[in-house]
């Protein structure tokens, strides 16, 4: 009797090793579906709505645009509204396609090139994509206590650290110094103007709800805030000019438990 409860144990646990072998491929081969039908949604979006660089892949910004020469009153009428912001990406169809979005993003020389969404919290676009649907790399999202036109003194987004190196994973290699001098270029296109960025500094943190700050009761109080939140940075570059507002891209990092990669960039005044 012993003997046949013990073959039945041994059996009983090889098939739920089995069961739990298939659940556990089965995870993974969804996970890394979930992967490629985010990337070709990416892919087939970036070619319908951004302008005819092939920006982000090859370090191109986006094509700038052009205003014709001024010959005469009607000619100096039409250049003047040629001049006016037209934005390189085409946000009527992103607009409907999801009318949270509000940006998109750029850095130059790296996989980043995505739309940026808004949401009511901080939570729905963290597991879904663009179109709603449930997704593991999620969107790339503006902080929901941010004004959605970027006008807010610290402007924070958020995105994964995919290992195929999608959404933010490169946001991870500024902490490496030479990486950081190499892309300190950063564009977000909105529907109303084009804010380019510099890179300030790059840090490994703790997500702590002080890295959420947006308002600022003075200049120097932003100003101290600036100098607490950069301060240990592993990368960082001297500030041209003056800053007029802070941006943080955050992402996860592996150093510690619940480890944060926060690039910290800034809008200086013209």
């Amino acid at each position: 009797m012993e003997g046949s409860m013990q073959k039945w144990t041994r059996k009983a646990a090889a098939v739920i090793a089995v069961i739990c072998l298939a659940f556990g491929t089965a995870g993974v081969a969804m996970h890394k579906w979930d992967e490629m039908r985010q990337e070709k949604a990416q892919e087939e979006l970036t070619a319908q709505v951004v302008g005819m660089s092939e920006a982000g892949t090859t370090g191109e910004t986006m094509p700038e645009k052009k205003v014709p020469e001024v010959e005469n009153e009607i000619d100096e009428t039409d250049a003047i509204k040629e001049t006016e912001y037209v934005s390189a990406i085409d946000f009527a169809v992103l607009d409907s396609q999801n009318p949270d979005v509000v940006a998109w993003i750029q850095i130059p020389g790296t996989q980043i090139n995505y739309p940026v969404v808004q949401g009511k919290d901080n939570d729905y676009y963290l597991h879904r994509d663009l179109n709603g649907q449930k997704s593991t790399a999620g969107t790339i999202f503006l902080d929901y206590a941010d004004r959605a036109d970027f006008s807010s003194l610290h402007n924070v987004l958020y995105g994964h650290h995919m290992k195929n190196g999608s959404m933010f994973k490169d946001i991870s290699r500024y902490k490496d110094q030479g990486y950081f001098d190499q892309h300190s270029e950063i564009i977000l296109y909105t529907p109303e103007r084009e804010i380019h960025l510099k890179a300030l500094a790059a840090v490994c943190t703790s997500p702590d709800a002080i890295r959420r700050k947006t308002e600022f009761a003075s200049g120097e109080e932003f100003a101290s805030y600036i100098q607490q939140m950069t301060a240990g940075a592993s990368a960082s570059a001297p500030i041209e000019g003056t800053i007029v507002r802070l941006y943080s891209f955050v992402t996860c990092s592996y150093e510690f438990n619940n480890a944060r990669t926060i690039l910290y960039a800034y809008e200086s005044a013209e």
